[in-house]
């Protein structure tokens, strides 16, 4: 059972197409199956059933003789060769309703036709068809009437009719031919007066002729048709501006009419009545008014004066023409306007205008203070008035019959000036407004003042009407400007030591520059003098040396430094500087004065006076052959250079220090001081001081000899006979001191301690007793022999030495 219940699982029946009396079947195959039985059994009808046999090569099949709209239930069968049931399948299925007769077909539009029939039992809704040709319209309905859409105008139709129910569509009903009515005529129409109205179409396919009518659209009236095989007809007798509707259409050969078309067209108004014409001076426009007219939307005014032709629109019944021309005549005229077209014209209404401005207006100042304003004559004039407006808002003004007008006026002052032309009709319009600008005023009194040599500042009170000043300062050298718009400007560049003749000039760009403004004359200041020469004259004296250059001029010498300023004058070329103190440095420079006032200082040049000699100067003698020479600072000195000079030699030392070592010195030698003091800048002073004496010589040849009654004997060999000498011995166990009488060349020391150590020095001695620490030291050891000296050793010399 369970391998026949998958076998049946694979078998399956289903329905691909219904009509009224067939079911389509197809099914799938069945392995082993020689053939396949097919039955319809109707569901709600006894003993109607339909049964097809199929060979195993074939899979689809219909069922026919069915009955309309009835529910069938359908089983296939697998059979075997010995006819066993293989495998079997079921459906459900319900044939279409049946085919519905078609009693009427017709078309009322050029686009559609009517269908009518009977009802169909069974049918839930019906598809109507239209068939040209090739092509098709279809659509679905669900009673009768039905109606095809979308069709073309005078043209034959195929029509069928079947009915639709959930199992299917029925076959098509027997088919009826029908052709739709003819297209409207598309109509346009005009207006060519306001009592016409003309119609016009294009062709209509298959027309054999065409009817048109015209009626108010608001009723009133009668009718007009006319029936016509031309393509255009004019209706006359119509009401002026009164919208009228028009339909029209066509018929074919059997007289069937076709679609019909509306159309409204307004007949165009009649000329309006009562014109009437307003002018206006002030703005050279006029207000045209009239009496409305009949169905007009919209007038236009025109108003003619030769080929100027000025007009205006509008819906009301007035209008106002601008732009209007001065001392011309217009024809004024009004048409009324709607949708249809335009009214004629009404009867031409005369207008006359004011005068124009006067022109070709000049203005002129014939004399200071006085100007006249003329102009050219203007047609329809019967006088002039002329405007004149200062700046300050003051106004006079001339009334005259002829072309021109004298009026005073001051300087710096703009002036506004109109000319108006009047005739009965009013005053011209405002012409062209012109200012005329007077010369600006001269500044009364001005300033200058000498800032330098070579600049002066001048400045003045403002006037009326300047906007830039001019100030000009001539000599015979030339002359220099300044141009600004402030009251002050500084003449720079001016030549030192001149006469200048000064003026200020005031500026407009209307009128230029008043040349008449006054002058005055300012000298500048001396030129800076040129130091040309410096020269010394004494250690705390210069001269300066200038070219004079001014007239008349007190020239003053000022040395600046750090020591103070020194002063000199001299109205010459020269003057001398005394006093000035050593070691300084100075800027000299000069400067003139005179009663133009003072000139700029001449560059300075630098001076220095030679350096001071150093007030205090020592000399130390360090060894037997070199001496220390030291002094104070000399203000101004950067280097020294010390000398000894002697018959013997001369020692020399050049420093930066203000202290020296000096070599090579003579013992015993009367020696002459001298110092320069050099500067900077190589300026030197020689300082000559007091001589100095070397120290007399060491001795020689020191040695230390026993005595019998312990005493020490020191002896020395003298370098001169007459020099005296001390000696010194120092040991732990005392100090001894000895001198000779002069010319001796030993020394006796008695009762000295044995057993010590004692460093000997002998020296020459001084007047001041000064001991000299640079002679030579030797150590001896002085041994005992019981309680008396014993043997007096040479251990050599003094580290110290």
């Amino acid at each position: 059972l369970l391998v026949l219940f998958l076998c049946f699982l694979g078998f399956s029946v289903s329905v691909y197409d219904v009509t009224s009396r067939s079911i389509y079947l197809r099914w799938t195959k069945f392995s082993g199956a020689s053939s396949y039985r097919v039955t319809a059994t109707a569901v709600n009808t006894v003993g109607h059933s339909s049964l097809a046999h199929f060979s195993d090569v074939t899979l689809k099949g219909t069922l026919t003789s069915l009955i309309p709209n009835t529910v069938y239930a359908i089983q296939a069968e697998a059979v075997d060769k010995n006819g066993i049931i293989l495998a079997e399948t079921q459906t459900m299925q319900s044939t279409a309703p049946d085919i519905p007769v078609i009693d009427r077909a017709y078309s009322k539009l050029s686009n559609s036709i009517t269908v009518e029939w009977r009802a169909v039992p069974g049918a839930t809704s019906y598809l109507l068809s239209a068939q040209d040709g090739d092509s098709c319209i279809e659509t679905v309905v669900t009673k009768s009437p039905g109606t095809v859409m979308g069709l073309k105008p005078a043209t034959w139709y195929r029509i069928t009719i079947r009915s639709v129910n959930s199992g299917g569509k029925s076959q098509p009903s027997p088919s009826r031919k029908t052709t739709t009515v003819l297209a409207a005529p598309i109509l346009s129409a005009s207006s060519p007066s306001c009592d016409s109205i003309a119609v016009s179409w294009k062709a209509v396919y298959m027309a054999a002729g065409f009817s048109v009518s015209l009626m108010r659209s608001d009723g009133l009236g009668r009718m007009l048709k006319q029936n016509t095989t031309n393509t255009s007809f004019v209706f006359t007798s119509l009401d002026p501006g009164t919208l009228y509707t028009i339909k029209a259409y066509a018929w074919n050969a059997n007289g069937l009419p076709g679609d019909d078309f509306t159309y409204n067209q307004r007949t165009s108004p009649k000329a309006p009545a009562d014109v009437q014409v307003a002018f206006s001076s002030g703005a050279l426009k006029a207000v045209v008014s009239w009496m409305p007219t009949e169905g007009a939307l919209t007038y236009s005014v025109t108003a003619s004066s030769g080929l100027l032709k000025l007009k205006c629109n509008t819906s009301s019944a007035s209008c106002m023409v601008p732009s209007l021309q001065c001392g011309s005549e217009y024809s004024v005229s009004v048409t009324a306007h709607n949708d249809a077209g335009s009214s004629k014209p009404t009867d031409a209404v005369s207008l006359k205008t004011i005068p124009c401005a006067p022109g070709n207006i000049s203005i002129e100042e014939d004399e200071p203070g006085n100007l006249l304003v003329s102009w050219s004559s203007v047609i329809f004039c019967h006088y002039y008035v002329v405007f004149v407006k200062s700046d300050d808002g003051l106004e006079v003004y001339c009334n005259t019959s002829r072309t021109q007008c004298h009026f005073q006026s001051d300087c710096g002052f703009t002036y506004f000036i109109s000319v108006f032309a009047y005739n009965k009709a009013g005053q011209s319009p405002l012409g062209d407004v012109f200012n005329y600008t007077t010369a600006p005023c001269c500044p009364s009194d001005f300033r200058a003042v000498l800032v330098s040599s070579d600049t002066v500042e001048v400045s003045w009170a403002p006037v009326r009407g300047a906007e830039m000043y001019e100030t000009k300062a001539a000599a015979w050298s030339g002359a220099v400007l300044c141009n600004d718009t402030a009251t002050a400007c500084t003449l720079s560049a001016l030549r030192c030591n001149t006469r200048y003749n000064v003026t200020v000039y005031s500026f407009s760009e209307a009128r230029g520059r008043n040349t008449s403004c006054a002058s005055k004359y300012v000298t500048t200041a001396p030129c800076s003098p040129e130091i040309t020469n410096i020269s010394k004259e004494a250690l705390s004296a210069i001269s300066v040396h200038w070219q004079p250059n001014n007239e008349e001029a007190t020239y003053i010498v000022t040395a600046r430094g750090e020591a103070g300023l020194w002063h000199c004058a001299s109205s010459g070329n020269s003057c001398t500087l005394m006093n000035l103190p050593c070691g300084s440095a100075f800027s000299v420079s000069a400067i003139a004065r005179s009663s133009a006032g003072q000139s700029l200082p001449s560059y300075s040049v630098p001076v220095e006076t030679a350096p001071c000699c150093p007030n205090d100067l020592t000399l130390t003698q360090v060894t037997q052959s070199v001496t220390n020479i030291s002094w104070s600072v000399g203000i101004g000195a950067q280097t020294y250079v010390t000398t000894l000079e002697s018959s013997k030699g001369r020692a020399k030392c050049h420093t930066l220090q203000n202290y020296c070592l000096l070599g090579c010195i003579t013992c015993g030698t009367n020696y002459t001081v001298s110092l320069k003091a050099i500067s900077e800048t190589g300026l030197t002073s020689s300082c000559t001081y007091q001589g100095y004496s070397s120290s007399a010589c060491c001795p020689s040849g020191v040695k230390l000899y026993r005595l019998s009654n312990n005493g020490i004997r020191v002896y020395w060999r003298a370098s001169e006979e007459t020099i005296s000498y001390s000696t010194d011995l120092r040991g732990s166990k005392g100090n001894f001191t000895c001198t000779p009488s002069s010319g001796l060349s030993y020394c006796d020391i008695t009762e000295i301690p044995c057993g010590d150590v004692y460093t000997v020095v002998v020296f020459p001695a001084t007047d001041k007793r000064l001991k000299l620490t640079f002679c030579p030291k030797k150590i001896y050891s002085v041994t005992c022999s019981g309680s008396s000296v014993g043997m007096v050793i040479y251990r050599g010399k003094s580290d110290a030495d």
